[in-house]
């Protein structure tokens, strides 16, 4: 069904123009087929909107597209990456003013920014952020938009439009009857559980965006009070839950209320307790599912990753020298903390709590101990990285399921026996393997239910169930990945076998 609707369209000149035309909302136009079907053996579809209802426009993401189309072996292949790796620019970019330096990027079907979810959204674009100066200009606005978030509520990860954008606030049904403190406000806040790898989220895309651009302009005041915001959390969730004389300290709660269709915060909103160990805790992992217990390896490994490439960044504008030795100091505490509080019999528990619980699983969200050699934690050839693999793509994992047409990892945030297409990502990112690459690519490939795009979560039982048509997230993590084989595996994937990198 169409539906009459502002829709925003090309950027020229760094400029957004609006423009009114008949364009479908995309949460209904990517539940069915579109376009022509692609000439390989599952003719994918082409679910790419018409021209004038992409949300932005970029010349160096159409020259990548073409680019990869001619030299990708497999017409499906070649296909998939065409609908999802212009994914988050044609259809997430609700707002974006560069006077203003400020954009509003969408998830997909979900009308809010979740800080996780963009600084993945733009992930595969970094590379080209140093020759599109528009496409640069975005990001920079997105992290300044973001920084005003962190600066005001570090505990929360998804937020409202900006007030500059004169687009309405969305109601979240998730939100209601549920008591945050420190307290927010519903017209600036979408939903604020507190989720360590968020802030991770902010770090990165700040970082991609100076590394590829040399730009250090976006450290502005916004920027700099974000940054303390987040040490601030830093040295609060560090702590124990008691004290020597078995003082409670608490500095964030998350209550449920009668009526809240959120689940409550365990110990009246203030999480499993927890033992001091070097780590950071949290309330809610990746998935916006409730931690079972606050020491969340995968997003530690990625806090600490983070730190290290913020003081890198600090160093080489000569800014901060004080942030760069807290960061520093912080990211080596973290990373020597999980080596040696998570790792039994060689294999890495997802979470701990400092007293000696531990709990062996995976979450086929990002950060997860699948996805460790992608964030940069540790190389693939880890022993204690393969070993925790090995666990994880077996029975030994609760969260590990397999039938006839799809396996992986999923979660608990749909159900066991829904696998999600990102953990076989994070899987093709953790091998050299060739048969091991191609199997899980192949289980991406035949399994979209015919869409041509990368859904949240799929059933083994059935291949046409899945969850979510529409995740930008989801579709800039493939893309990404295929850009990975392009250059680290390109005899796999690319027909004259030849390295590429976009650029």
């Amino acid at each position: 069904m169409m539906k009459l609707r502002l829709s925003t369209a090309y950027i020229t000149a760094a400029v957004l123009l609006s423009v009114s035309a008949q364009c479908p909302d995309y949460a209904d136009y990517a539940k069915t087929p579109q376009g022509n079907p692609s000439n390989g053996a599952l003719g994918l579809p082409f679910m790419r909107p018409e021209p004038a209802c992409r949300t932005f426009n970029s010349t160096a993401v159409e020259k990548v597209i073409k680019d990869m189309k001619a030299r990708l072996k497999d017409p499906d292949i070649a296909r998939l990456f065409e609908n999802t790796f212009p994914n988050t620019l044609d259809t997430t970019v609700r707002y974006f003013k560069e006077a203003e330096n400020l954009a509003f990027i969408i998830t997909g079907d979900i009308t809010a920014q979740w800080l996780r979810d963009t600084a993945n959204q733009f992930a595969h674009y970094h590379s080209l952020l140093g020759v599109d100066s528009e496409l640069a200009t975005l990001v920079k606005a997105v992290i300044n938009n973001e920084a005003r978030y962190v600066a005001e509520y570090p505990y929360c990860g998804a937020f409202q439009p900006p007030p500059e954008s004169g687009l309405s606030p969305s109601h979240n049904d998730w939100a209601d009857n549920v008591l945050v403190n420190p307290p927010v406000d519903n017209q600036t806040v979408f939903e604020c559980k507190y989720e360590l790898d968020s802030l991770c989220g902010f770090l990165k895309l700040s970082r991609s965006y100076y590394n590829a651009t040399n730009d250090a302009s976006f450290m502005n005041d916004n920027w700099f009070t974000a940054i303390e915001q987040i040490f601030r959390v830093i040295r609060e969730q560090s702590q124990g839950t008691f004290d020597d004389n078995f003082n409670f300290i608490s500095f964030y709660n998350w209550t449920g209320t009668a009526g809240a269709l959120s689940p409550m915060v365990n110990n009246r909103g203030n999480g499993e307790p927890k033992a001091y160990t070097g780590m950071v805790g949290t309330h809610h992992r990746p998935s916006d599912d409730l931690s079972t217990f606050a020491y969340l390896t995968p997003a530690n490994a990625m806090l600490s990753v983070e730190l290290t490439h913020l003081a890198g960044m600090l160093d080489a504008t000569g800014q901060a020298q004080n942030i760069s030795q807290s960061a520093k100091e912080w990211s080596t505490r973290i990373h020597n903390a999980i080596w040696n509080t998570t790792v039994r019999e060689d294999v890495f528990a997802y979470e701990t709590n400092g007293f000696g619980g531990r709990y062996v699983m995976d979450d086929a969200n990002v950060p997860s101990l699948l996805s460790l050699p992608y964030l940069g934690f540790l190389d693939k050839s880890d022993p204690t990285y393969i070993a925790t693999k090995n666990v994880l793509l077996s029975n030994k994992n609760p969260y590990y399921a397999k039938g006839a047409n799809f396996r992986g990892v999923g979660g608990p945030h749909v159900t066991p026996w829904n696998p999600w297409p990102m953990s076989l990502i994070s899987t093709i990112y953790g091998t050299d393997d060739d048969d091991e690459i191609l199997q899980s690519l192949y289980l991406i490939v035949n399994n979209t239910a015919g869409l041509g795009l990368i859904h949240e979560s799929q059933s083994i039982y059935d291949a046409t169930q899945y969850t979510r048509p529409w995740f930008a997230w989801a579709n800039s993590y493939f893309a990404e990945m295929i850009l990975d084989l392009a250059q680290r595996k390109p005899s796999l994937i690319l027909k004259d076998g030849k390295s590429y990198t976009p650029a």
